[in-house]
């Protein structure tokens, strides 16, 4: 087993049409704004862009993410990711009932010298850290469009 190698899955249930979840997920520099483990997007370029994130932990863990596919007919985007932790991410959007249903699909192998470092005593600590860091993910993204929905239903 490679102790620095993750594989992460989470299902998210969001009140709000897949149109509308796609163009909130697409939007990835404003993620800082509704998701608080997301601490900086700076945008490269149109394709990729410099992340930053720290969830419950005393690190941060800092990777360019790199557009691979962009699909808002299939619900689909994906991103390559390289520095302190490499491999890529993936949301897949797919319509329930009048909401989304969103799942997070993730393999990140470790770079970062202090979590390698830790790998073994570490790995259900930082599995737990994930979680956590999804579980706010989630809810502030269920936020943010239902304030933009009532938002737009006000106007």
């Amino acid at each position: 087993m490679d102790w620095n190698r993750y594989r992460f899955r989470s299902v998210w249930d969001l009140p709000a049409p897949p149109t509308d979840v796609y163009v909130a997920l697409e939007q990835a520099e404003e993620y800082p704004r509704w998701w608080p483990q997301v601490r900086e997007v700076t945008r490269l370029d149109g394709h990729s862009g410099v992340i930053r994130i720290r969830s419950a932990l005393p690190y941060d863990i800092t990777f360019t993410g790199q557009e691979v596919c962009r699909d808002p007919e299939g619900g689909v985007l994906q991103i390559s990711m390289s520095g302190d932790i490499d491999g890529w991410a993936r949301w897949t959007l797919t319509a329930d009932g009048t909401g989304t249903r969103a799942r997070y699909d993730q393999v990140a192998e470790v770079n970062k010298p202090l979590l390698r470092r830790f790998a073994v005593p570490g790995r259900p600590v930082f599995r737990a850290n994930h979680t956590l860091m999804m579980r706010a993910g989630r809810r502030g993204l269920r936020a943010y469009l239902e304030a933009r929905g009532a938002h737009q239903n006000a106007v």
